[in-house]
């Protein structure tokens, strides 16, 4: 696979979001949900996402389309931050969640979600078809995505002489660029450079794979500026750092001119945030006219303007400005270069050998 890249414009844009990425599920076609009794505008909904992550007026505009009365949570750490949460409280008190796509399945094996009526998600019809199979779950059984992306290395044109294609670019870096490199630290992003330059993949359960890739990554440390999940864009900015470990959109957060966001030619993974309803949700109606009214396409650009990453919803880039694209090309790329790549799944048992290396990672 030849490495995608892309040129960006520098713009500004005045927002900053959290993200993370992609799990087996079932794919029995979804059974209808009872509608329920409490006519629609008497109900009440608490959506649960990351801070930053809804769009100014989103809310309001539900509210006053639906009379629903909504209550936003934004506090969302991470993903295990989320599933402490429901599982403290068993999914009650939260109706629609907010998730990456690899932890969908924790939720279902939990109870904490159930199947989703598409006959009250008309504006499912709007999401591109690749979108309708990520292989956690196929069909959209369980969960609606929000949006997607990729990852890959970010870097400094004008302060990088070497051409970047490869993830060994960033594991067994050029002199030039030592002590001038960050990594991602989060769990499941940490060991897929060194998986896939091994030719592994980024979902493998494979012992003798994840302690090679951990080795790998233990030697590569040695050359990094630090770990950084955060703020790597500005390191950028400022000349810190040379080159980036980095999820695509936020690359873009990055105002220097001479950024350039490559996915490297040993591929990369596919990760997406989706929107779930409990189990426990006494308000299902409302939950799903919630996640339909966000698939309109004049909302759902709203969150691509916000936080910088593609959504799976055709009739919704159609309607990006052109201008951020130009800006901002990752956002060009097609969800066919997009499916290209590997859709980030549920660990299972595994899950445990891949702590524990990126813990002895972290302690080397």
């Amino acid at each position: 696979m030849r490495p995608i890249a892309w040129t960006r414009i520098a713009v500004t844009v005045a927002t900053i979001s959290v993200i993370a990425a992609a799990c087996a599920s079932d794919t029995s076609e979804p059974s209808a949900a009872p509608t329920s009794a409490v006519p629609l505008e008497d109900q009440e909904l608490v959506v649960s996402n990351w801070a930053a992550y809804t769009p100014e007026g989103l809310v309001e505009d539900f509210e006053k389309e639906t009379g629903v009365e909504v209550t936003l949570l934004e506090d969302h750490v991470n993903n295990e931050d989320v599933v402490g949460k429901l599982q403290a409280s068993d999914g009650v008190g939260r109706d629609v969640v907010f998730i990456s796509g690899p932890y969908v399945k924790t939720l279902l094996d939990n109870g904490w979600i159930g199947e989703l009526d598409h006959s009250q998600i008309p504006n499912l019809a709007n999401l591109y078809p690749e979108a309708t199979e990520l292989a956690y779950d196929p069909g959209n059984v369980y969960s609606v995505p929000y949006t997607w992306g990729t990852t890959g290395l970010c870097y400094r044109t004008d302060l990088v002489d070497t051409e970047i294609d490869s993830w060994l670019d960033l594991l067994a870096p050029d002199p030039s660029l030592e002590g001038k490199i960050t990594m991602l630290g989060t769990e499941r992003w940490l060991l897929q450079p060194a998986l896939l330059s091994l030719g592994y993949s980024i979902n493998t359960q494979d012992a003798a794979q994840i302690d090679e890739a951990k080795e790998l990554t233990i030697a590569a440390k040695q050359h990094l500026l630090a770990f950084d999940d955060t703020v790597f864009y500005e390191k950028l900015d400022s000349g810190e750092a040379s080159m980036v470990h980095a999820w695509d959109g936020w690359c873009n957060y990055a105002v220097n001119e001479n950024v350039e966001f490559v996915v490297p030619s040993e591929g990369s993974d596919v990760f997406s945030d989706t929107m779930v309803i409990t189990e426990a949700s006494e308000n299902k109606e409302a939950a799903h006219a919630f996640i339909n009214f966000v698939l309109e396409p004049e909302n759902h650009v709203k969150v691509a303007e916000l936080v910088l990453y593609k959504v799976p919803n055709g009739p919704a880039m159609e309607l990006l400005d052109p201008e951020i694209v130009k800006a901002y090309p990752n956002l060009g790329i097609t969800p066919e270069e997009l499916l290209a790549f590997e859709t980030e799944l549920d660990l299972g048992d595994a899950q445990t050998a891949w702590s524990q290396a990126v813990a002895e990672i972290k302690a080397s």
